[in-house]
């Protein structure tokens, strides 16, 4: 995504950045223009609502039409179906752990994903659509296993696998005849990762990318199924990304997503024979190819427009695009493989600020949608639910900084409100108009909350992407400040009343903000975030410490960099409350940096907690586990934040 690298010189915190960072954004929100709207019959959503907003870990369609979903309903991910024409749910399998059904065989069987507690070391299993046993494809405890494929005469299944001790990611055979596995990919790079994308020469030929652990550079390449010779069809190039997406069924033409016209991702198609490329139309934005229909005439294209994500059904021949009918959110195709019934009809996730995702079936010749979960409660009524909107704020440098605000009803201009700003993890990802129930939480009792994307997010080109690269915890930063600023200049915000909280990455700017800039913030929920960079490195698991290497840096010679970019370094200066919530069997952020957090505020003298969630990873999917991270986060900002000046 972006189109170059853009050094970044820091000053001391607070004080003015070297230049403003490029983005799309081009109009600024003036603070005094925003409202609180008025809804009497508003109240505040109740926590037992908001744990029955059953999410759900993927939906993939089968040939009968019916659609196999992961939603939360007993409180564990686990798989069911749901039959066209409506019906109650059917449950296919129950489990403790989460699963996410990736794709449904012709011969009825559904593909899907699992882990243990948390592990992140995925097998493949099968369950028969219409019930029965579960079978453990791979049973490998030591490797992981992911975004399986199917071959186009379904005898084998492609996939990716990482060794749990190994950093680099290949692709695999599977053959379902003899349950053999068979390397296909053989990567001596410790830094990159290859993807599979689609077929070509009638399912000989497999098209798949190979790309850097932080996606800034990527190529496409052509694989022989049988021997593993791999061509590369696209030249390689730093900071260049051209990503294979899907291939026609025919073989001819892939559809791709690359920055290598402007920085910016742009959708393209590709003619596999000649490499040649049509671009689709232009746009600022961040817009990327999905997937072809099963007779490849059409095509999905999504534009991400400053946190809002669009679909459009694009006619591969003439280029002519429609977008689909959704109201402004985040509208996806959920299944970059059976995105596609069997008779042509697209899934599409509908996800909005107002309204708890669900998905629906679009017949993409009439626009006619079907509606085919329900996954919030009744009382969720979108009329009662606040409302979000895009706002844009400078940080200390100039540069634009976009954010979603989630506005309370009912309020008062008279400065005595409190709020909270949540940064998004990754860095590398993207707050987006989506359903939150943090934010719907805190705004229905009024909070106004900010979702901020800071320098270092997705969407708003290479540059903008690359700005805060082995400079964590700096740029992006002042960002977030800003964005808390921004919240007091509304008029509604009591400046002594602004709390953090985020989680993974957002933990990290949490524990961050809390120790840098302690006259911002009065309270904070850390969620598994990064205290100490050096002990991340020391129990860093597989790909973790290439995507650290990239945006830190390395512990050893850049030691300095290491300390600046380290929450610990600044953790004496916290002053403010702090709520730790962490899941014991996390991987990407373990227990020990939890416990480095605590240990650093009680020596000097301050008010923490942690919580430790047995059996949970990075994020918590038990519900009663994420009920209760709600319930305690909330109260430990309405005991802070609320309580009488």
């Amino acid at each position: 995504m972006r189109a170059c690298l853009l050094t970044i010189t820091l000053l001391a915190a607070g004080q003015a950045l070297a230049a403003p960072v490029p983005t799309p954004i081009s109009e600024l929100t003036d603070p005094a223009s925003l409202t609180s709207p008025v809804n009497m019959a508003a109240k505040p959503v109740p926590l037992a609502d908001l744990a029955a907003v059953r999410g759900s870990a993927g939906a993939a369609w089968a040939a009968d039409g019916s659609l196999v979903v992961a939603p939360n309903l007993t409180g564990r991910y686990n798989l069911w179906r749901v039959d066209r024409g409506g019906n109650f749910p059917v449950q296919l399998t129950t489990s403790d752990e989460a699963q996410s059904p990736e794709l449904v065989t012709r011969d009825g069987l559904v593909l899907f994903t699992q882990d243990r507690g948390g592990d992140e070391l995925y097998d493949l299993f099968t369950v028969p659509l219409t019930g029965g046993a579960v079978v453990n494809l791979t049973k490998s405890p030591d490797v992981t296993e992911t975004q399986p494929r199917l071959t186009p005469d379904e005898t084998t299944i492609v996939f990716a696998r990482r060794a749990k001790t190994g950093t680099s990611i290949d692709l695999a055979l599977l053959d379902r005849a003899s349950g053999k596995v068979r390397a296909l990919t053989a990567e001596k790079d410790a830094s990159r990762i290859w993807s599979s994308a689609g077929f070509a020469d009638a399912g000989r030929t497999l098209i798949a990318n190979r790309q850097d652990i932080v996606g800034s550079r990527s190529t496409i390449y052509a694989i022989d199924l049988a021997g593993g010779q791999a061509r590369a069809l696209t030249r390689e190039a730093a900071g260049l990304a051209i990503r294979a997406e899907a291939v026609s069924p025919d073989g001819r033409t892939v559809a791709i997503s690359s920055n290598e016209k402007s920085g910016q991702y742009r959708a393209g198609l590709m003619a596999l024979k000649t490499a040649k490329t049509r671009w689709l139309r232009d746009t600022p934005w961040e817009q990327t190819a999905g997937t072809f229909s099963p007779d490849g005439r059409l095509l999905t294209v999504q534009t991400n427009a400053d946190g809002r994500s669009d679909l459009s059904i694009v006619d591969v021949e003439s280029g002519m695009e429609r977008p689909l009918p959704f109201p402004p959110g985040v509208n996806t195709t959920p299944n970059a493989v059976q995105s596609w019934s069997a008779d042509g009809h697209l899934l599409v996730l509908r996800n909005g600020s107002d309204s708890p995702g669900d998905f629906w079936s679009v017949d993409p010749g009439t626009g006619a949608a079907e509606q085919m979960t329900r996954l919030a409660t009744a009382s969720l009524d979108s009329k009662n639910l606040p409302k979000s909107r895009l706002v844009a704020f400078r940080s200390s440098d100039g540069t634009p900084i976009s954010g979603i605000l989630t506005m309370p009803f009912n309020l008062k201009r008279d400065g005595s409100n409190p709020a909270i700003v949540i940064p998004h993890g990754g860095p590398t990802s993207q707050a987006q108009d989506s359903f939150s129930s943090l934010a719907t939480m805190f705004a229905s009792r009024g909070y106004l909350v900010l979702r901020p994307n800071f320098r270092g997010s997705t969407g708003y080109g290479k540059a903008f992407q690359d700005a805060n690269v082995k400079d964590l915890g700096g740029g992006d930063l002042e960002d977030v400040v800003a964005g808390a600023k921004f919240l007091a200049a509304t008029g509604f915000v009591d400046p002594k009343r602004i709390g953090i909280t985020g989680g993974s990455y957002g933990g990290f700017m949490t524990l961050m903000a809390l120790g840098k800039r302690p006259d911002i913030f009065a309270a904070g929920v850390n969620q598994y975030g990064i205290i100490n960079w050096f002990s991340m490195w020391e129990n860093s698991v597989g790909g973790l410490r290439e995507y650290q290497r990239a945006l830190v840096g390395d512990p050893v010679a850049d030691k300095a960099a290491y300390e600046r970019q380290s929450p610990l370094t600044y953790a004496k200066q916290i002053r403010a409350p702090l709520l730790n919530l962490q899941g014991e069997n996390d991987v990407r952020v373990p227990r020990g940096q939890t416990e480095e957090v605590v240990k650093a505020v009680k020596a000097n003298g301050g008010v923490v907690e942690a919580i430790y969630y047995p059996a949970e990873g990075h994020g918590f999917s038990k519900a009663e586990n994420q009920q209760d991270a709600r319930r305690r986060t909330l109260d430990w900002f309405d005991r802070y934040l609320k309580a009488a000046r």
